[in-house]
């Protein structure tokens, strides 16, 4: 059975980091494809980034230049590194990895104050 675990959100103010977890276990490996969506209040879930097998990384415009997606396999965890946190990141992180469909976390609170 596929667990998929994010840690690390918080409250952050403005212009702060944070350092997001997603932790893999069972018959799926950070290999695959993987990646972070986010819900804010009253909005529907939007793509933040994505790091696929080959490792190359992609990010939404809202985000890019800000974040970045890593990972280590020998922990089975991926990372998203966020910086120069803005009110509008706000939101429920969502993790995600894909083995034909996707398996997802629980969510983890991420709030900004300005």
């Amino acid at each position: 059975q596929v667990q998929v675990v994010e840690s690390g959100g918080g409250l952050v103010q403005a212009g702060g980091s944070l350092r997001l977890s997603c932790a893999v276990s069972g018959s799926i490996f950070t290999t695959n494809p993987m990646g972070w969506y986010r819900q804010a209040p009253e909005k529907t879930r939007e793509w933040v980034a994505s790091i696929s097998s080959d490792d190359s990384t992609d990010f939404a415009d809202s985000v890019k230049g800000r974040f970045t997606i890593s990972r280590d396999n020998a922990k089975s965890t991926v990372y998203l590194q966020m910086n120069s946190l803005k009110p509008e990141d706000t939101a429920v992180y969502y993790c995600y990895v894909r083995r034909g469909i996707r398996y997802w976390g629980q969510g983890t609170q991420v709030t900004v104050s300005s």
